[in-house]
């Protein structure tokens, strides 16, 4: 059966075609109230139930974002807008949610009831959205953050293979180093190397990758090669701006405990790519990541340092997102991607096999 809907606004009454569930509460959360042609009492009683799914979509978020001001930001909505949704629920059930003060929100005990059957309810009506799509083609648009380390290094040769999964996907993505809200600009997964500071939203493991302390064949037959990382205080070695974690050089001190290592060079750059060609450029000794530098050590146009004292540990690398719930298919599908490329071991292992 064919369902019409109205909007009935200011503006007087709009029709629009039938969209998915989720696209339908996003346009009663942006403030209209969504009404099908009316006819009976089951269908009134249906768009009801319809608002009531939008109102909890609206607290849930406000709980789990911390703040009416946080979800609306994630919703595309004003916080008057999300302040007034949960009034409604508060209105209809005669309870309190929340305990509002000036600085927070905290859940009420009948709040914390509702937020669990919310979550509930919500998941149960994605579960079917899904499986009533399963077989249908993932489109819309893709938006990836992603530095670009890992989007030239990494990323880019593997993205095809994703595209052809997904031949109706759109991708987007974002080359960015700069701080700041991974997620801004309507960004829907956001890649990110080392560790990560804390926050209100999913950071997902998927690889890691180890730093090499290396040069290139031209460096070593005009300068020698150095055997101890000590070495390091009289060489130049091309490095990152202060700023940048990846400034500081470590290596392994005894066993397997590691330690800082001070070193000095005339260059300093906020870009990996910039390092790596100075480095075949013979210019200084470096410091990067394996996953953008395993084809020069396979083919020897850059030569790994004293492989004993290499720090061991690995910087995760990180798929950040919202949140597990209200996972759309398009992210759920990137992020089963990433797992399934890049662990077990990641590429750039593999082709040292």
């Amino acid at each position: 059966m064919t369902m019409r809907f109205c909007f009935i606004a200011r503006t007087g009454l709009v029709t629009i075609q039938p969209v998915l569930a989720r696209h339908v509460h996003a346009s009663v959360l942006r403030g209209c109230i969504l009404f099908p042609k009316i006819h009976n009492r089951c269908e009134l009683w249906s768009c009801l139930k319809m608002n009531r799914f939008a109102e909890m979509t609206a607290f849930v978020r406000s709980v789990e974002d911390g703040s009416f001001t946080a979800a609306a930001r994630n919703l595309a909505l004003t916080p008057s807008a999300v302040s007034k949704l949960i009034a409604r629920i508060e209105d209809r059930l005669g309870v309190l949610l929340f305990r509002r003060t000036h600085r927070e929100n905290v859940l009420t005990p009948e709040g914390e009831a509702f937020y669990r059957a919310a979550i509930d309810a919500i998941e149960a009506v994605e579960a079917a959205d899904a499986a009533a799509f399963a077989n249908k083609a993932i489109q819309d648009t893709l938006r990836v953050r992603c530095i670009p380390i890992f989007a030239t290094a990494a990323l880019a040769p593997q993205i095809p293979a994703f595209c052809r999964l997904h031949p109706a996907l759109q991708v987007e993505i974002q080359l960015r180093i700069d701080p700041g809200n991974l997620l801004d600009d309507g960004m829907d997964v956001a890649i990110h190397v080392g560790h990560l500071k804390d926050s209100s939203y999913v950071a997902r493991r998927f690889s890691s990758t180890r730093w090499v302390i290396c040069a290139s064949p031209a460096y070593i037959a005009e300068h020698g090669k150095p055997a101890h990382p000590n070495d390091l205080v009289h060489r130049n070695c091309i490095n990152f701006l202060p700023s940048i974690s990846a400034s500081t050089w470590f290596v392994k001190d005894g066993t397997r405990s590691s330690r800082q290592l001070p070193v000095q060079g005339n260059i300093v750059t906020n870009q990996a790519s910039m390092v790596r060609e100075l480095a075949r450029a013979g210019v200084g000794i470096v410091r990067l990541t394996e996953m953008q530098i395993a084809d020069d050590l396979r083919s020897g146009q850059l030569i790994e340092f004293f492989p004993r004292h290499q720090c061991p540990d690995e910087d995760p690398i990180y798929a950040v997102y919202q949140s597990r719930r209200h996972l759309s298919s398009r992210v759920r599908a990137f992020l089963d991607f990433l797992d399934s490329t890049f662990s077990n071991p990641p590429p750039w292992k593999r082709r040292q096999r």
